[in-house]
């Protein structure tokens, strides 16, 4: 493959690569299952992009996508000041909103020159990030000996690709999206080498790589999304027959590499988990659970929600006879999320905003006279659909390796017709200092990376033999953005009191499990408010998980009637609401 593109400067190119590519597959994790190595290079890498696009005119607009995300910026800071949501976790969400929204307008506002070399940059760190997503899946199945925690993330599930990301559905969604751009430079020649005969058969082989790893991540909504690329080919009249035959294909590659692992399980006793999960149902039996829960919060919270960013918390803290036994801190449905976090007037507002954007989006690409022009436009909104399909069952656009990247290419499909050469000149495009807005990103990355190192340090041994309370301390003292992570150790490590109390609190807000409610229920106690710690173990009851079983064990062998009873064997007098618990 070659990239036969004047308009784009090489630098862009490398920026776009760390971008697109780096960000999805970087295995290396300081702490275990985290994504925040992932997150920071997606920051970096574009804060690079807008380093290297120097003085490119851009006129910034504003749009009904704009004013979503500015109202979900909003709805941050609303619910730091009225739901309690820590000032740690109020940053993460307004940097990567921030982040978003300066690349949703910067789309809007490029040139059609710059606006066609940036996509295309685009396009091809989508397609080499699935394509090595596809060769971490093939050594995650079939050699998992070669896969370490450097290049290459082990996978814990047999016979399962997880990519470097260590979630199938993730993995799925870069592969989809990968195909989406093999389409889109197919269509712009960019894929043929030398031979002029590459042409007709290496978007197929292209294609079959990413199909098989698809079929190696066993994501059944990775797979269902093949029928929206199936159709958006089938629909679209801007893609030539050629592609659209090799992309009529893909269904014949799902069965044919279905077949082969199904084969290779059965010669060599090997685990098929596709075959496994196809067994189970179109759905999660807990996603339904998990969306009945949100449902009925939304329905005891209609009018505000309970606010942004603390479904767990909420969730946590409210009577929910019917839960998963499994802490989660999203619904896994976009629209549910901002409906039950934001309530249903604000919720419908956004909501209707994104539809607004999607509809002008498909109206600005079916209007478009440009046979190029229109088919960036119809590629940047396939994959802005894609994710935003994927996340009615998943929570993708959370990370900002798929948030930023979703945002630049909605802004693409939402730029307004080029005007003609004569307003252009009565018109010209403003410049805005890029390079310091991609410095600014760049920057606050690598700050971001030297504060996670603080609490890094909680659970690696630093060479200057600090002692566990002593770097627990100072991550909560000194970390920006990651204290609450250190409140959490420090909930579970701190005596009973009232500081391990207020670590248990804040602590909450961003993940709720076994250990933090019991120590919270402890401090609670020892901190003289014995009925609302009833109301934690009242809570943890509903989890029915194995330590807390084992911790009300001893309540079974005393007496209802015992004159002395521990605390945890008692009902609460009565019901708190979650936000009487921050």
């Amino acid at each position: 493959m070659q990239i036969s593109d004047s308009h784009l400067r090489n630098t862009q190119w490398l920026a776009m690569l760390l971008a697109c590519v780096i960000a999805p597959n970087l295995a290396v994790n300081l702490v275990s299952s985290s994504a925040t190595l992932n997150q920071l290079a997606a920051l970096a890498g574009w804060g690079l992009v807008l380093l290297t696009m120097g003085a490119t005119p851009v006129n910034w607009r504003t749009g009904p996508a704009v004013w979503a995300l500015l109202l979900l910026l909003a709805a941050a800071w609303v619910s730091y000041f009225w739901a309690g949501l820590p000032m740690s976790l109020l940053l993460s969400y307004s940097g990567l909103l921030g982040a978003a929204l300066l690349l949703l307008m910067l789309g809007q506002g490029l040139g059609s020159g710059p606006r066609q070399a940036g996509f295309k940059a685009l396009c091809w760190g989508l397609l080499w990030a699935g394509l090595m997503g596809a060769v971490v899946s093939v050594v995650q199945v079939f050699a998992p000996d070669w896969a370490g925690e450097v290049w290459i993330a082990r996978s814990d599930i047999p016979g399962r690709a997880l990519g470097n990301l260590r979630q199938p559905n993730h993995l799925a969604s870069s592969l989809i999206w990968a195909c989406v751009a093999a389409v889109y430079l197919a269509e712009q020649r960019a894929l043929v080498t030398q031979r002029r005969s590459s042409a007709i058969w290496l978007l197929p082989a292209v294609l079959l790589v990413l199909v098989f790893g698809l079929v190696l991540s066993a994501s059944r909504g990775g797979m269902a999304m093949l029928g929206v690329l199936l159709l958006w080919v089938l629909l679209d009249r801007c893609i030539s027959r050629p592609t659209r035959l090799a992309v009529l294909m893909t269904p014949l590659m799902l069965g044919l590499g279905w077949a082969a692992m199904s084969l290779w399980s059965q010669l060599g006793e090997h685990q098929f988990s596709a075959a496994s999960r196809l067994a189970e149902g179109a759905s999660s039996p807990k996603r339904l659970q998990y969306l009945a829960c949100a449902w009925e919060l939304l329905k005891q919270h209609p009018w505000t929600g309970v606010g942004w960013g603390e479904f767990n918390f909420a969730l946590t803290m409210t009577p929910m006879p019917g839960r998963p036994n499994s802490f989660v801190d999203h619904t896994h449905n976009l629209l549910m999320q901002i409906l039950v976090e934001l309530g249903w007037p604000a919720g419908l507002l956004v909501l209707g905003l994104l539809a607004a954007a999607l509809k002008r989006a498909f109206q600005l690409g079916r209007n478009e006279t440009a046979p190029s022009e229109a088919l960036l436009r119809h590629a940047a909104l396939m994959l802005v659909c894609l994710i935003l399909l994927q996340g009615l069952l998943e929570f993708q656009l959370w990370y900002a390796y798929f948030l930023l990247p979703a945002a630049f290419a909605f802004g693409m499909a939402l730029a307004p017709p080029s005007p003609s050469p004569e307003s252009a000149e009565r018109k010209p495009a403003r410049t805005r200092p890029l390079p310091l807005l991609g410095f600014l990103m760049v920057a606050l990355s690598v700050l971001v990376f030297f504060d996670y190192l603080r609490v890094v340090a909680i659970t690696v041994q630093p060479p200057n033999g600090m002692s566990l309370l002593d770097r627990i301390t100072q991550a909560q003292q000194r970390s920006i953005f990651f204290s609450h992570q250190a409140d959490y150790a420090a909930s579970t490590f701190l005596l009973p009191g009232p500081e391990a109390l207020d670590a248990a609190r804040r602590s909450a807000h961003n993940v709720s499990d076994e250990s933090t409610l019991i120590a919270w229920a402890n401090s609670l106690v020892v901190s003289g408010d014995a009925d609302r710690a009833r109301y934690v173990v009242q809570r943890l009851r509903e989890f029915n998980l194995p330590r807390t079983r084992e911790w009300l064990a001893e309540c079974e062998r005393i007496a209802p009637d015992a004159k002395v009873r521990p605390y945890q064997c008692d009902a609460p007098r009565r019901q708190y609401s979650y936000r009487e618990m921050r």
